[in-house]
């Protein structure tokens, strides 16, 4: 259970770093690249989203002790 939960705080850093490296080529005017990383931290943080929910209904109900 750990693991996963470790997972998870992994791939929210990945998309912060992303969403960061998107904010920073967008300024700078390489937009291909911004639109890329926007992407893939849009998708990492929807990752994110899923394992957070699974994890929080697991721990609601068959975890729960």
């Amino acid at each position: 259970m750990a693991n996963v939960a470790e997972l998870a705080m992994t791939i929210l850093k990945w998309a912060l770093i992303f969403l960061l490296i998107s904010i920073v080529a967008g300024v700078l005017g390489f937009t291909g690249i911004s639109a890329a990383s926007a992407d893939i931290a849009r998708f990492l943080f929807y990752v994110f989203v899923v394992i957070f929910l699974v994890l929080l209904i697991l721990g609601l109900t068959i975890f729960r002790a």
